[in-house]
């Protein structure tokens, strides 16, 4: 464990300049560079403030290794994403990932939509109204996957809902491999944008039209990606897209 590297890496996070930490720390540059890279160390204090600066629990400042696995994250950024209309389905099983994704794909075919548009996006998340009895009892969990209907596109091919999605502000983080090990790097990916919210002066935006957050999964050059998407209000925008790639 690296205190330096973990003060450098929320540093990085919150996007302030050695400079600019050393005007909040009342210290100059020169001190926080030398904390960083571990050639001093920060009275208790200073770690007191460095943990209200950046949002984090003291103990998790100075004992934890807050970089570790990085390279399986890009960088968080912030992107409009452009109205779209989904057909989307939801299932409530052991494995729903898997089973909701195969309907939808079989459905893409039987609608038309794959001949349409072979690349056709497909994104997902998370049922939030399975009740605590389903999972605990049952072992049932539920999980929604919904197709990007392109421009155009029309089909009365049953057994979706379809529905409208608003333009809407997203933080967006890509987990390279993400199944490698699904249990740490998808759940920690998703506490890696809430802390850079809470880092940045952000927020969530709940909106009873507009999607709490979703995952795109896909393939380049022979490796697998998912892009993490949670919706935020008062953002700086980095992109404007329109697909999800």
């Amino acid at each position: 464990m690296s205190l330096g590297k973990n003060i450098q890496y929320l540093r990085k996070q919150k996007k302030i300049t050695q400079e600019q930490l050393a005007e909040m720390m009342s210290v100059s540059r020169q001190t926080i560079s030398k904390w960083e890279a571990d050639e001093i160390t920060p009275e208790l204090n200073k770690l007191i403030v460095l943990s209200d600066v950046f949002s984090c629990k003291l103990d998790a400042l100075v004992k934890e290794e807050m970089n570790v696995c990085d390279e399986a994250y890009s960088e968080i950024i912030v992107k409009k994403v452009k109205a779209f209309t989904m057909a989307r389905y939801v299932m409530l099983t052991p494995n729903p990932e898997d089973d909701v994704n195969y309907y939808m794909e079989n459905w893409a075919r039987r609608s038309g939509l794959l001949k349409f548009q072979p690349d056709a996006m497909r994104i997902g998340w998370d049922f939030p109204f399975s009740i605590s009895e389903m999972q605990n009892r049952f072992g049932l969990r539920g999980y929604v996957a919904a197709y990007i209907l392109p421009e155009g596109f029309e089909t009365s091919c049953p057994g979706v809902e379809f529905a409208e999605q608003k333009e809407a502000d997203y933080a967006v983080l890509t987990i390279r491999d993400p199944f490698a090990a699904a249990l740490g790097r998808i759940p920690k990916a998703y506490k890696k944008i809430l802390d850079f919210l809470n880092a940045n002066g952000f927020c969530e935006k709940p909106k009873e039209d507009i999607l709490s957050c979703f995952e795109h999964v896909y393939e380049k050059e022979g490796t697998t990606y998912m892009d993490v998407y949670i919706h935020v209000d008062s953002v700086l925008r980095t992109d404007s897209f329109t697909n999800f790639s």
